[in-house]
């Protein structure tokens, strides 16, 4: 069984609105700092979002920053990334990652640097 699923991607026009959704299991959630990233084709993986485990404390990369929001809810065992204002430039897969250190966001990331991984979910803003 997958630690992390990752729910909510879909197809959406520039200035749209979607929220995914990161439910995690076999490992105490509320432990971990939480962590969302991307991947668009041909390019790397980026971190756009992170959040401590008990939310109080939330980070953005500047290409998201003031359009995206992470939340979690650790009686659900689940994080959240509301998506307002997406752009073309949005368009990835996005993952959802856990670990029980503060790691640096943006780009030049790599999957085995966190604790524990969810499989992807496609997001495509287009007109």
């Amino acid at each position: 069984q997958v630690p992390l699923i990752v729910s909510g991607g879909g197809s959406v026009q520039p200035g749209g609105s979607l929220r995914l959704s990161c439910t995690a299991s076999r490992f105490t959630f509320s432990d971990y700092w939480m962590y969302w990233l991307r991947q668009a084709p041909r390019k790397g993986l980026e971190g756009v979002a992170m959040i401590s485990s008990g939310g109080a404390d939330s980070y953005y990369s500047d290409t998201v920053k003031g359009r995206f929001t992470i939340s979690r809810d650790n009686a659900k065992n689940t994080t959240y990334l509301q998506m307002n204002s997406l752009k073309p430039e949005d368009s990835a897969t996005y993952y959802c990652a856990a670990d029980s250190r503060p790691l640096r966001l943006g780009s030049g990331l790599n999957s085995y640097e966190y604790k524990y991984w969810g499989q992807g979910t496609q997001v495509t803003v287009s007109s």
